[in-house]
């Protein structure tokens, strides 16, 4: 009777250690890097003046103020 109550308390306490819970991977929380970029934007200052001065560039470049109806009279 002394070994089975024996074999039974070792097995009692093998029992309880073996049924405590199988492996558990750990949880890791990632936190999301945030990464601060400023948006690629043009300088507005200097496009509109500078589209104004191409406009006028253009402008004065086709303005017809030659007086060539007279000089082709003349030949």
């Amino acid at each position: 009777m002394k070994k089975v109550a024996t074999f039974a308390l070792a097995l009692g306490l093998t029992a309880t250690s073996a049924l405590a819970g199988g492996y558990v991977a750990p949880v890791v929380d990632v936190e999301p890097v945030v990464v601060d970029t400023k948006p690629a934007s043009s300088n507005a200052g200097l496009i509109v003046p500078a589209l104004l001065l191409l406009g006028v560039v253009a402008a004065v470049a086709s303005s017809n103020d030659d007086d060539d109806d007279d000089d082709s009279s003349t030949n």
